[in-house]
């Protein structure tokens, strides 16, 4: 069942967005001492939702999830395209978005800066 505007919930078909516009701040992780950190944004709120949602219908179509519960999407910030996976984050209820390296290099992009860019999900 889907909510619709006027009707409430509905039977029926949701309609669900294939692009996810996102801001948030650059996180950094150490995941092995001697390593560059690596760059991540959280996904909160409508966007994880509509990330959510656009993995429940993937699953339901497919029959499965993906492995640790992934979303392939093609991401966006400024001018730099890449593909990657959103991760879930259990506790949060929100999505890790990681960000690569030359990512970061090519947008300019310290830790701690406020990240826009939006997610084709795939």
């Amino acid at each position: 069942m889907c909510k619709s505007p006027s009707a409430g919930w509905v039977e029926g078909a949701c309609e669900v967005s294939d692009i996810v516009r996102f801001a948030g701040p650059l996180q950094s992780m150490v995941i092995e001492e001697g390593y560059d950190p690596i760059g991540w944004v959280a996904l909160t709120g409508g966007a994880a939702q509509a990330v959510a949602a656009h993995e429940l219908a993937q699953r339901l179509e497919f029959g499965k999830r993906r492995g640790f519960g992934s979303v392939k999407v093609a991401a966006r910030i400024g001018d730099t395209r890449w593909q990657t996976s959103l991760f879930p984050q259990k506790a949060s209820g929100g999505w890790f978005l990681p960000i690569k390296k030359p990512v970061r290099l090519a947008e300019e992009l310290d830790f701690g800066d406020t990240v826009e860019g939006e997610l084709e999900l795939l």
